[in-house]
This record gives structure tokens, sequence and C-alpha cells, in this order.
């Protein structure tokens, strides 16, 4: 059932539930994206309203299918965490010359502390870095209002923008007043070789435009960007964004506050001009210190946070001790229950195995990642998404024969999908002299961001029946000499024996290990009664 959207109420929402409404009201034409915390509610809020939205294989695929969108004159929301834009960063960089029709907007949701993370990064520097404009809302109304302006800033200047979100602001509620739906207007396409065709030849003048646009940005930044001042006492004024701003307001309500929505490129002279009336200013941010650097740069003496807290995310408690310059040990954090893989989970089996047979196991991101800690104490490296399948290909590479023929790489489905394809390839393509051996452990599940689809599960963002990508057929038309599918259910199957089979090898072999996650498995049967049903009929 369709939403009353013609007077919206005051309600309630996270940052990430706000900015899938605003999305909506916005005339949102599609939302794309890849599953992850802190973003993943976005899309599946989007959705829920009735949004038209779907998982992409990777961060990548979603932004070029949003670029495509932007390109039609329609508008497009591209979501993803802070490494996701990484993956994303080719097309990002490149989108940046083009001149976009239709509003594009790059959800970064960045993760301080690593709540779920392997790092921290600060994807601030991608706005820098790439030359885009940068808004970074401090709550859900923020999240909401600056998703609106986002598609208006794109459609005015034709340019991309980033939205950086933040874990606290993704997930914390509070009030937000939407404001009337638009319509959306219809899609058209407008040739523009010159702006869309990135060959050198194009590419350099429109190089040229991109700084023209961001001056243009700049300007109007200074003259109407969001701005917001709380003016109290003249011996301390804090300059702060995003979720830090609300930090800051707690920490010291007697001073005054100064703070702004559109971060890059920063309104400098609006900020110099208030930033003469206190005997100190601070700046109050988290993660690296890129504003300090940037108004320092710009000849504005301001303070800064001590090394320390460079680190994990900011509260009231942290902002108090910056401001009264406290750089002494903090407290350590209390300890919490170690996560661990569910009772009856289909990946415990197999890491049994590998921690039998002393395998070096090149890991990938996921919940099996949790093999590397006891009872399984399973898995020897993670860096990034699919990275499992090639480190250990060069670990097969490097190592004596001994040692190499113990290497295997473990990799989820969704993994698979998103950024192993092109490891199996290599593969393929440059086999070690012992081979390789590959284990896709397919719970029919992105487990760990909350079981979301992919085009391995054969269902889309909605649960619907969509293709089903066949990993075994994958495996063998990529040149994979040895391709296995076991399903773990099944009680004649001696996992240990094959996987020992395989490394005896000096071939390159592909065992897809099936079982559907603990948790999921009762949402994947009804997802699949529900499609039977609808096919019966329909039939």
């Amino acid at each position: 059932m369709k939403a009353d959207l013609s007077n919206p109420p005051r309600q309630l929402l996270s940052g990430d539930d706000a900015v899938a409404l605003a999305a909506l009201h916005a005339g949102t034409a599609l939302g794309i994206g890849y599953p992850g915390t802190p973003s993943t509610e976005i899309l599946e809020t989007f959705d829920r309203l009735d949004g038209r939205a779907q998982w992409s294989p990777n961060e990548k695929t979603a932004l070029e299918v949003g670029i495509g969108v932007a390109f039609a004159g329609a508008r497009a929301l591209v979501t993803m965490k802070h490494v996701g834009l990484n993956v994303a960063a080719d097309p990002l960089f490149t989108a940046a010359y083009t001149d976009v029709d239709g509003g594009l907007i790059i959800v970064s949701a960045d993760d301080p502390g690593m709540a779920s993370s392997q790092n921290e990064q600060d994807n601030r520097h991608y706005a820098r870095a790439a030359g885009l404009p940068m808004l970074e809302p401090v709550d859900s109304q923020q999240a909401y209002d600056f998703t609106w302006l986002g598609f208006e800033l794109s459609e005015r200047w034709k340019i991309p923008v980033l939205l950086r979100l933040t874990t606290r602001v993704c997930h914390s509620l509070t009030p937000v007043l939407p404001r009337a739906p638009i319509t959306p207007k219809a899609a058209d396409f407008r040739r523009d070789v010159p702006a869309r065709v990135m060959i050198p030849a194009f590419a350099k003048p429109a190089h040229h435009r991109l700084r023209t646009k961001l001056a243009e940005i700049a300007a109007w930044n200074e003259a109407e960007g969001p701005l917001h001042i709380e003016m109290g006492n003249q011996a301390l004024g804090i300059i702060s964004t995003g979720i830090s701003a609300m930090h800051a307001r707690e920490a010291a309500p007697e001073a005054s506050h100064l703070s702004f929505g559109l971060t890059y490129p920063l309104p400098i002279e609006r900020i110099r001009a208030w930033a003469t009336q206190f005997e100190r200013v601070l700046v109050v941010e988290e993660g690296d210190p890129m504003l300090v650097e940037e108004l320092r740069a710009a000849g504005i003496s301001v303070e800064s946070k001590t090394e320390r807290f460079r680190f994990s995310e900011l509260d009231v408690a942290r902002v108090r001790r910056i401001i009264t310059g406290d750089d002494s040990e903090e407290p350590a954090p209390p300890q919490g229950k170690p996560p661990e893989l569910c009772p009856g989970c289909s990946h415990r089996t197999v890491f049994h195995a590998l921690r039998e047979l002393d395998c070096i196991v090149a890991g990938d991101i996921g919940c099996y990642t949790l093999g590397v800690l006891p009872p399984f104490s399973a898995m020897d490296t993670c860096v990034c998404m699919g990275a499992s399948i090639t480190t250990g290909l060069g670990l097969r590479h490097a190592l004596p024969e001994a040692q190499a023929r113990r290497v295997v790489s473990v990799i989820g489905d969704s993994t698979f999908v998103h950024s192993g394809l092109t490891g199996l390839a290599e593969m393929a393509y440059n086999p070690p002299p012992t081979g390789h051996l590959v284990i896709i452990l397919d719970n029919e599940t992105t487990a760990m961001t909350g079981q979301q689809e992919h085009p391995g599960t054969g269902r889309s963002l909605d649960h619907s029946r969509a293709a089903r990508m066949d990993f075994v057929a994958v495996g063998q038309a990529m040149g994979i000499k040895h391709v296995e599918l076991i399903d773990e259910a099944a009680k004649d199957v001696d996992l240990k024996a094959c996987i020992a089979e395989c490394l005896a090898r000096d071939e390159t072999a592909l065992i897809i290990v099936r079982q559907p996650c603990v948790l999921a498995a009762p949402k994947i049967r009804l997802y699949e009664k529900t499609a039977a049903a609808a096919t019966s009929e329909t039939s």
C-alpha cells in the first residue's frame, strides 16, 4: 500500500530513513547501492515506501547505473558505506568532469570507530580529491533537508553531490518535518558528447569547467549556503560539522558555535569573519584534522584536538576533554561479549576442516570473517572485499611448495559476486604451479549486513524472483579445472576429505559449500512460497 504523501506529518526518523523519505519526496527515479552498515537501511526504507530500489553487485556498478539515470535527466540516489566509495572511485572521479542533467546524490556512510568495518577512513578527503561538493548533516532533519538540497545543487551545476553521513547520524532518531512531495520530471536524453565522452580532447576542457563550477558553488556557499550560528560568550568559539556539532553544543552550551552543511567547498570568508570575534577558536571534528588544515591554510588561526581524539567516534565526554585540553589516557571501554558465528552456522564445519588441515586461510569480508576467532582460529589474512582469492594466489606464487599447498581462499557468496569474479579470472589466467583452491561459502544471503539479496540468491531487493547467478557454471566458464557444489546438509559428504583432495592436486579448484544462513532460512522459505503462489496465480 502506498504511503499518503499529500501532507507529510512530523516523524521520528533515523538519518537513513530521513534520506530515504527525502529521496521519495524529491522524485527520485531510482535508488541503487550495495548493502553495508551503516547505509543499508536507506534503500530498504526507500523500497518500503514504494520507491524504486535495487541492490547492485557492487558500488562501482551502482554508481555507473546512477550516472546513467542522471544522464537521462532523472534523479538518482546511490548509497554505500565509506569503504564502498573506494570501489566506486573510478567512475566517481570522472563523473565529476561530466554534466549530469538529473540530480545525482552519492551517499557515503562513514563508520568512525569501526563499529562494523575494516577501517575508519574519513571520506571527506574524496570531496577534495574528486572535486565534488559535499553535504554533512548533523541530524535526521538535516539528512532530509540536505537530500533535497543535494538534488538542487546537482541539477543547478550539473554535478554529482556527495552526502556524507556517519554512524550516529545514520542510526540516531530525531524529529523530521517533511516537505510536500513533488512530481518527478520525465526523463529525456540530451546528447552532449563533449560533456559526457571523457576522451582526453574533451576531458581537458571538462576539468576547467569543473573548477569553474566549484568556484561558483563556493561563492554560493559564502552567500547563502546552510550555516548555523549559536552565539554565547566571546571567550570560546567552536567550529564543527556533522554529528560533532551536536556533541559540541551539549559539551559547551556557554560557548559560541558555528556549524555549516556544505563542507566542500568551504565558506572560508564567512568562517573568517565569525572567528575574529573570539579569544579562542577551536575546531571539533571527527576523524582527520581536515577542517583545521584547510582553515589554517587560509590564514585562520584555530586550535585542534590532539592526536588521541583522531581515532574512533567523538561523544560529549570526549569533546569536553578536547575543550579543556585533557590529553590524559582515556578509560578503557567496557568489555562486551565477543562476536561469534551463530550456533548452527553453516560456516562452522568449513572452518573446523580448515583448522584440522592446518591450512593457510586467505579470508574475506563477511560474517565468516569471525572464523579468525577461537575456537576456529582459521583465518590468516583479511584485507578488503574480494581480496581472499587474489591474496591467496599471491601466497601460492611466493611460498615454498609445502606451504603453498596449504593455502586456501575463503569467500562468501555476496562477496564473490561483489569482487571475486575478477579474482577467479586471475586464478584461471595465471595459475600458480601448485594450483589453488577457492571455497565459496554460499549461505544464500548477504548475512553480515542484515540478510539482503544479491545476484546469487535469485531474488531482488524486495525479495521477488530474479535471475540467479550459477556459481558452478561461472567457474566452469572461466576455465577452473575442478568445480564442485557441496550441499553441507548432506550426510554423505566428507568436506574435510574434499578439501584435502583439492589441495593435493596441481590444478585450480572451486568448491561451493551451500547451506542457507540459519537466521535467513525461514525468510527464504517464505519468499519462495510467496513467489510460487504469485506464479501459480498468473499462470
